[in-house]
């Protein structure tokens, strides 16, 4: 048996092991599963590997994308330059382990940012963790301008208040890569003036669960059009079963 998973906390939010269950059931991919695997602290992070010596692969979510990296063996030049990684590779040796890391958020955003990309400028990223690092990583790759906002105000960040009329004037594209809005609190959404947006905005959510999150659902109501994040979800997950299966390390 073949065994994969997800590590964060919490996972009620996730759709990942429905996902790969189904994956293997329409594929016809016998001897495979994928497991849960909550874990409130990273310092249980290797005594998981050990104890489930069929595991040969992780997928990584909130709110361990950064401080994992401390926790493995080797990272991906991607992974390395963002700083965040969503993706293991548990390879054994007989009696040795050694864990890789990969980022597959960058394709996701990637991808679900690109037919949308003609006419975007400027981006306000909500957020500063994991995966607002995959995003701006991806940004700064497509050539586009973007702002970092968070609630703490720090140097090269902007806080909430910073976002003002004149500046979502001159944003195309808002990118909430916070966990506001997952469930089970589907009423949270980060504090902009929802009011300002209009037809010219694009709203993209990470969050996939609801699909349509308060945020794009206020956006909605403006004429903006949006980003769900299912579709990221399904991307960067069909590139986890690549990176599984590949014979590279």
């Amino acid at each position: 048996m073949r065994k994969f998973g997800l590590i964060g906390y919490p996972l009620g939010h996730s759709f990942s092991k429905k996902y790969f269950t189904d994956k293997f059931i329409n594929e016809h991919i016998n001897g495979c599963s994928y497991e849960n695997y909550p874990l409130t602290s990273l310092d249980k992070f290797r005594d998981l590997i050990v104890l489930h010596n069929d595991l040969v692969g992780l997928n990584v979510t909130i709110p361990y994308k950064t401080e994992i990296i401390k926790h493995i063996d080797f990272t991906d030049p991607e992974a390395t330059e963002i700083g965040a990684v969503n993706v293991l590779k548990i390879r054994r040796i007989i009696d040795k382990v050694e864990i890789k890391g990969y980022n597959t958020d960058i394709a996701g955003i990637r991808n679900s940012i690109l037919p949308f990309i003609v006419g975007i400028k400027n981006v306000l990223v909500l957020g500063t963790g994991g995966s607002s690092m995959a995003v701006c990583y991806v940004l700064d790759k497509l050539g586009l301008d973007f702002k970092l906002v968070s609630r703490n105000k720090k140097p090269g960040l902007i806080g909430y208040h910073d976002v003002t009329e004149g500046l979502l004037n001159h944003t195309d594209l808002i990118v909430n890569t916070t966990p506001l809005g997952m469930f089970p609190d589907i009423k949270s959404k980060p504090d902009l003036d929802y009011h300002l947006l209009n037809e010219k905005h694009i709203l993209f959510d990470l969050v996939y669960n609801p699909v349509i999150t308060s945020f794009l659902k206020m956006g909605q109501e403006r004429g903006c059009r949006i980003i769900t994040g299912l579709e990221m979800l399904h991307i960067q997950a069909e590139k986890s079963w690549e990176i599984w299966n590949s014979s590279n390390f």
